[in-house]
């Protein structure tokens, strides 16, 4: 499959890596693959993003996704869904940090003597790839390219489309800026 992926998308896997192995992460994640598109510049992609806003606000957009990783990568559905069983997970992610440190559910950092090298790509992110193949093939595109992981981003459930959402960034949205399909909508 990597060799339809374009220059700029193996970039954003590459990326990913990077982010990843930053944050001492035991796998590579969807979230790093958002957070390595965050960092390109001059793709669709990015022009994409800019397109809805979002330019300006990627910081806010790192900041949500930091945010979630300390809920040990729990998205807010899931936080309210346990909040409506009693579960406070704000409160458990305080003590939890208070005993262990802040970061400590992130469930980052590698223990000492771990496998060193590489670190795999998690369930999550094979997922995200294998979208944006589809994706490429439903446009009938060649070459898959970081347009085509933003949008699988933004149809699997979970952490990156939930924050991708809050800050204005839907599937719609991308086909409508990327294609020009869909209505138009204030917002």
């Amino acid at each position: 499959m990597f060799e339809r992926f374009t220059k700029d998308a193996r970039e954003v896997v590459t990326g990913a890596v990077e982010h990843g192995e930053r944050a001492g992460a035991r796998s590579i994640g969807a979230e790093h693959l958002l957070l390595a598109l965050l960092d390109r510049e001059g793709t669709r992609a990015s022009f994409a993003l800019a397109a809805l806003g979002l330019g300006e606000r990627k910081a806010s957009l790192r900041e949500a996704l930091d945010q979630a990783r300390r809920r040990a990568g729990l998205s807010r559905a899931e936080a309210d869904a346990l909040a409506g069983l009693g579960i406070d997970v704000t409160e458990i992610v305080s003590r939890v940090e208070e005993a262990h440190g802040a970061g400590a559910l992130t469930g980052d950092h590698r223990k000492p003597g771990g496998r060193p090298g590489r670190q795999p790509f998690d369930r999550d992110a094979k997922s995200v790839m294998e979208g944006a193949l589809r994706a490429a093939v439903a446009r009938r595109d060649r070459h898959i390219g970081d347009e085509h992981l933003l949008l699988a981003l933004t149809t699997r459930p979970g952490v990156p489309a939930e924050v991708l959402a809050d800050h204005g960034v839907t599937h719609e949205a991308l086909l409508r800026v990327l294609y020009g399909e869909g209505t138009a909508q204030a917002g």
